[in-house]
């Protein structure tokens, strides 16, 4: 009887171990996130499970389960460079996890001109280089509508350090292809997703805006899986695991 009684207990404690250590490696070494949205078509599709680095910027409390207060500001800081892709907490819930494209830094002026950014005064450079065929629901909340199908026009966007990755543009027009100036205060960042017609992100000021820098969560780095199962079944959808994608580097 005694036996089974030390069996039991050691189990319990093996158990509340293995959980302690997967929280601490969520919360400073790496967390996984799956895709909703197609705001950052097509580098990252609508059922990609990626994995972020949460030491690439250091930590706030915004690194922790359920952002817990224990963390004051950031420690062990690193800033984000431009083009890096960012999973960061939406300023104005402070809950809400978004990922999108670092463009602006601290200091940075940035406007959009019939759909092309400026930093400072200057273009950044395009390039168009094909068609991207997006197969996605036509409305999330109810999928029995099926899917369309939508040509959008592939670029390449070449940031002032050199980095350079593929934005998506459709022929429509927006209220976000034509802006004024946005002055990137003090640690804030400016953050676009990489289909330009399709993202909220910090062109939108009252929805979005400029995200602090304690905000930030980490480093969008790998894609582990990648399979959208919420369209099985449904009218002209697509609904095959991208094997291809697994074990892709994020840039």
């Amino acid at each position: 009887m005694s036996k089974n009684i030390k069996k039991k207990d050691n189990f319990f404690v093996s158990f509340f171990w293995i959980l302690i250590i997967a929280l601490i490696f969520r919360a400073f070494v790496f967390q996984s996130y799956n895709i909703p949205s197609g705001s950052m078509l097509k580098n990252l599709l609508v059922g990609d499970y990626i994995f972020v680095s949460k030491f690439a910027y250091g930590y706030s409390k915004n690194s922790l389960p359920f952002s817990l207060p224990i963390i004051p500001g950031r420690v062990f800081s690193s800033s984000p460079k431009r083009g890096d892709v960012v999973v960061f907490k939406l300023p104005s819930d402070g809950r809400t996890d978004y990922i999108k494209r670092v463009i602006g830094l601290p200091g940075d002026k940035i406007q959009i001109i019939n759909g092309k950014v400026y930093i400072n005064n200057v273009k950044l450079v395009y390039k168009k280089i094909g068609t991207f065929a997006d197969n996605n629901l036509i409305n999330r909340k109810d999928r029995s509508r099926g899917c369309k199908n939508e040509d959008l026009e592939i670029l390449t966007e070449t940031l002032p350090n050199g980095k350079s990755y593929e934005i998506l543009n459709s022929n429509t027009q927006s209220y976000a292809d034509n802006t004024g100036v946005y002055n990137v205060p003090e640690n804030h960042f400016f953050m676009m997703g990489d289909n330009r017609d399709n993202s909220q992100d910090s062109r939108y000021l009252k929805s979005v805006g400029f995200v602090p820098f304690d905000n930030l969560v980490g480093r969008a780095e790998l894609i582990f899986f990648s399979w959208n199962w919420k369209k099985i079944s449904k009218p002209n959808c697509v609904t095959s695991v991208e094997w291809s994608r697994i074990f892709q580097r994020i840039k």
